[in-house]
């Protein structure tokens, strides 16, 4: 990779931000000549968004701090149509009123992490209802549809990806990369935006809104993707039992969010304090290298430092409160003779490497009669592991979720307990 000059590349590339750009080096130039408007765009599919989002927030955040303009854009309008990327199926179409909701309530999260107003590098939100429901079909094919080849189209992952599974690919959905790229082409006239980012299953979209700018109005326009992000066992960022870790307090409490980082793989500790704080890369080096129990104050660092942005001083001071209050009780005598007494089975680590669901756990246990009554429980909120409520009925085990001794604590509604023991 060049030699990078711009403050704000140099940070995304040592923090893990940087993925793929469309001319690196004429994106690096235009950085250090004058601050400039970069955009990222966030489809309304429900009231909040997730830490699966969390990376683009913090690039947006980081791209303020070095003196540029972020645009946020809500996709009021292309909600309608249905991201393809990443999907097997058609996403569930929204009605307009739930999409109207959905917008309002994910504008409110950027207000965490971003400043807005009228200055130079404060933040504007936008939505791309106001001009895509405008827009005459048309008039629309003729100026702008004859610039995208469906040749090239379809060699992109989000399109290719879903006809080589041989998934059904409606035209609504083929019609999503034109109007992201339309998209681009509004935001620079309207806001001289020059920069998108999105995540890497984005690039396709993004290339292709850099084109339509270029051919259209003659101008140079960039774009930046971040890497896909996985957990060191491979799973998604973000999907635990307990379901999507979302921003909105409503929908999860800042404890729940506080003790998600807490519990982080030792082997992510460090990458996700580059990506999700702000800590210097200096300390962040220093507390990686920590090791055995001493790795746990590393974890409470990112936990403290990540539901700070998120959640604010008085939801990490209570959260490490609540934390201390049930770690004595857990760690106590009376505890150790609790789960002593519970009845028990065994599972191999083979069994978890292969997939050991939920449901197959609570079923074996005894603690419920089939999968069905398993995903009641699950639905009435009633299914718990290690305390931690269970929402995703599909969620499977991993390591992670045994304690240091090997144990798994089942709970089924308030008084029926079990417990899995990890073969040695």
């Amino acid at each position: 990779m060049a030699t990078l000059k711009s403050e704000f590349l140099l940070e995304c590339q040592n923090r893990g931000f940087l993925h793929q750009a469309t001319d690196l080096e004429g994106l690096d130039h235009r950085l250090t000549q004058k601050p400039l408007v970069a955009y990222l765009g966030f489809d309304a599919t429900a009231t909040s968004l997730h830490v699966g989002n969390l990376m683009q927030i913090m690039l947006l955040r980081m791209l303020q701090k070095y003196g540029h303009k972020p645009l946020v854009l809500i996709g009021g309008g292309t909600t309608r149509a249905g991201d393809p990327s990443g999907k097997d199926e058609m996403r569930k179409l929204l009605s307009v009123d739930d999409i109207a909701n959905n917008s309002a309530s994910i504008g409110k999260i950027f207000k965490k992490y971003l400043k807005f107003g009228e200055g130079a590098s404060e933040a504007i939100l936008v939505n791309n209802a106001d001009w895509l429901l405008q827009l005459n079909y048309l008039d629309f094919l003729r100026d702008y549809g004859r610039h995208f080849s469906v040749n090239r189209m379809l060699t992109f992952d989000s399109i290719r990806m879903r006809l080589e599974r041989e998934q059904n690919l409606s035209f609504l959905e083929f019609n999503y990369m034109v109007l992201q790229a339309y998209d681009f082409l509004e935001l620079n006239r309207r806001y001289e935006c020059v920069l998108q980012f999105g995540g890497a299953d984005q690039w396709g979209n993004i290339v292709s809104g850099v084109d339509l700018v270029r051919r259209v109005d003659q101008k140079d326009v960039y774009g930046m993707t971040t890497p896909l992000i996985t957990t060191s066992d491979g799973a998604k960022m973000g999907k635990t039992a307990r379901g999507a870790i979302w921003l909105n307090e409503d929908m999860l409490s800042s404890y729940d969010y506080w003790q998600f980082w807490r519990n982080t793989a030792d082997q992510d500790v460090g990458r996700f304090l580059r990506l999700y704080t702000e800590i210097s890369l200096d300390e962040i080096k220093r507390l990686e290298s920590l090791e055995g129990a001493e790795i746990n104050e590393a974890k409470k660092v990112l936990a403290d430092a990540a539901t700070l942005l998120c959640h604010g001083t008085g939801a990490v001071q209570e959260a490490r409160k609540t934390a201390e209050s049930l770690f004595v009780k857990a760690g106590g005598e009376d505890y150790e003779a609790m789960l002593a007494a519970l009845p028990s089975m065994t599972v191999s680590k083979d069994q978890v490497f292969q997939g050991l669901s939920v449901l197959d756990l609570f079923k074996s246990m005894g603690l419920t009669t089939s999968n069905g009554e398993t995903r009641r429980l699950i639905q009435g909120s009633g299914a718990r592991l290690n305390d931690q409520l269970v929402s995703d009925e599909f969620y499977k085990v991993t390591l992670d979720d045994f304690d240091e001794k090997g144990r798994l604590k089942l709970t089924a509604g308030k008084k029926r307990h079990g417990l899995v023991i990890l073969q040695s």
